[in-house]
């Protein structure tokens, strides 16, 4: 089996901003193994605030050349690498590879029902209240807002939403920027505003008071749960966790989280880090399982590759082999 891998940079429409951090491009990496005439494909993002990069990434998969050439697998995988971007990457590309070479689509190998998904649109934090809510008026054809929130006039912002899109579905991100007492006074007040979720309202370490809070807003866990073991703390703190697949290190080991949070009753969301259709295609896999998804990063991106996932509005149709898988 051979293989390559290369760094790809895919320009934002506009910075996307959330709490603490800004971008005007989605740096990506991405994995291509060829074996009997088939090749798969995967990409990765990396964890920003673990500080993995583009380039950390593409070191680690280097990194591993030897094993792959010796025939490396899913299993053997996941005790060589930890979780991450660069696993995901890897991860992600011998899914496809077995798909591709086996004549089976993603879904046959994961046992996953496909089902057409409704995605959230994101609104990223911008300098007032009203231009976030300028953004979320104009996002007429995306009924589910997930809303960027630090600090500075949450309320505020939320509310000038609220009054440009009293139809909308409100979910709301922290990006880990509030403190608990921002939270408890928060929490009423956006329960008032028919808020569905908040996510990651405190930093990962700082979270601990959540295990005796009950919020009147379901929170769920981002930061705080990266994957499969950190999950039993995360029961104790959050009603829901975010599943992402640059977190938990690839398709196999989301799935296996997504089943083990569901059997200790949580809810489940899958997110991403941006990027386009060659990241979300496995991530919709795993959105087939949750009650919340955020896959919308094609739609951040200037361009995205083709063939892509399809988009319309906030439906995301279920993709085919030509995709990916």
């Amino acid at each position: 089996m051979s293989f390559s891998v290369h760094i790809e940079r895919w320009p934002a429409i506009r910075p996307f901003r959330i709490s603490g951090h800004v971008w005007e491009t989605f740096d990506t990496v991405v994995v291509e193994f060829a074996r009997g005439g088939k090749i798969g494909r995967g990409e990765a993002l990396g964890v920003y605030y673990l500080e993995e990069t583009v380039e950390s990434l593409l070191a680690q998969i280097e990194g591993v050349a030897g094993a792959v050439d010796a025939g490396l697998d899913r299993a053997a995988l996941q005790d060589m690498l930890p979780a991450g971007g660069a696993r995901n990457a890897i991860d992600c590309a011998l899914w496809d590879l077995e798909a591709k070479r086996g004549g089976r689509t993603i879904w046959e190998l994961t046992g996953v029902a496909p089902k057409p998904l409704e995605t959230v649109f994101t609104i990223g934090l911008e300098a007032t209240p009203q231009a976030m809510a300028e953004k979320a008026a104009a996002a007429t054809s995306h009924a589910l807002l997930k809303v960027k929130l630090d600090a500075d006039r949450p309320l505020e912002r939320l509310q000038a939403i609220r009054a440009v899109r009293p139809d909308a579905r409100l979910v709301v991100d922290a990006n880990q920027g509030w403190t608990f007492d921002l939270l408890e006074r928060l929490a009423p007040e956006f329960a008032a505003l028919r808020v569905d979720m908040i996510e990651q309202p405190l930093r990962r370490g700082g979270d601990a008071q959540l295990a005796l809070y009950r919020s009147p807003v379901p929170l769920c866990a981002d930061e705080s749960c990266l994957h499969l073991g950190e999950l039993d703390q995360a029961v104790e703190r959050y009603q829901m966790i975010n599943i992402k697949l640059d977190k938990t290190g690839g398709l196999t080991q989301a799935l296996a989280l997504a089943r083990a949070a569901r059997a200790k009753g949580l809810g489940l969301m899958v997110g991403c880090m941006a990027g386009g259709s060659l990241a979300m295609a496995p991530t919709f896999v795993v959105g087939c399982l949750c009650d919340l998804v955020d896959i919308d990063g094609p739609l951040l991106q200037k361009t995205d590759r083709l063939p892509g996932i399809r988009y319309t509005g906030g439906r995301v149709a279920v993709f085919g082999p030509e995709v990916w898988g």
